[in-house]
């Protein structure tokens, strides 16, 4: 397993395969964690609001692989933005999680009842005390983003968000790239909705892959971070499996697949919901 790295600022290298952990059981996010590390993951993916850092930090305590070859990323929910909220979710997750600091922390999803400002002080805290190498946001607009930029003192790593062939963000992705901000993918598999489409379907025949398959080479191949997961350890194994290609035309054909269709939707939400922050 090759997997190219995305270099942050603090210079630290994150991998741009990841091991996804949202809505799997703590018997389920043990096994998946276990099956990647075995493949070659590097980078495994959670947040407070999945519930599972527990079980993450259990299996990565039970793997020979060390902590420092592991790149680990949490997130705050939104309802726990402000100052001292987000200090004490950090530090709760990296209880849970059994380790002394997260290489990424992200805000998982932005609150407008709270200030941004407030939040991102906080981030860059956490930064100053090494609890966290680089911080982040997650399902953030280019506009939501742009003002992350403005007000932080320290710099915005990472914007994770929904991305797969139906839903490209093409506005999104570039504001990215000009402020170079990584993008991870959420849901990089649509929540499996892809593989019924054609043209996925066809070039896993063509190539004599399955469709994650096809989806997360594509997504490599766009210089996006895929985060699939998956419930089944021989699954997560195969989605390690990028060391092919995929040629330019093929390429292009998944490019013109975007329909501007997200699987999972950001409607207003009750800001102290529990729920709130966790849907991806």
């Amino acid at each position: 397993m090759t997997v190219p790295t995305k270099t942050l600022p603090s210079g630290a290298e994150l991998p741009a395969l990841g091991l996804g952990t949202y809505d799997l059981t703590d018997e389920q996010t043990a096994d998946s964690v276990r099956a990647a590390l075995d493949a070659g993951y590097a980078h495994v993916d959670t947040a407070e609001g999945y519930h599972n850092e527990a079980a993450v930090g259990d299996a990565l305590a039970a793997s020979d692989v060390d902590r420092e070859d592991v790149f680990l990323t949490s997130k705050v929910l939104a309802k726990n933005l402000n100052y001292e909220s987000v200090i004490a979710s950090c530090e709760a997750s990296l209880d849970r999680l059994g380790t002394d600091y997260l290489d990424l922390y992200l805000i998982h999803w932005p609150n407008p009842a709270i200030s941004l400002r407030e939040t991102l002080r906080a981030m860059a805290e956490l930064r100053e005390r090494g609890l966290v190498r680089d911080v982040g946001v997650s399902n953030f607009s280019a506009y939501q983003l742009s003002c992350a930029h403005h007000v932080s003192d320290v710099p915005i790593a990472v914007n994770q968000i929904e991305f797969h062939p139906w839903f490209q963000r093409p506005d999104l992705v570039d504001y990215c790239r000009e402020t170079d901000t990584v993008i991870e993918a959420a849901a990089p598999l649509a929540r499996t909705d892809v593989f019924g489409d054609e043209v996925v379907a066809e070039l896993a025949e063509k190539y004599d892959k399955h469709p994650a398959q096809i989806v997360i080479r594509w997504a490599l191949d766009r210089g996006v971070v895929p985060l699939p997961r998956s419930s089944t350890p021989d699954h997560v194994r195969a989605n390690a499996e990028t060391d092919w290609e995929l040629d330019a035309a093929d390429r292009r054909r998944l490019d013109e697949r975007d329909r501007d269709a997200p699987v999972y939707d950001t409607p207003a939400r009750d800001w102290t919901s529990d729920v709130y922050g966790i849907e991806q």
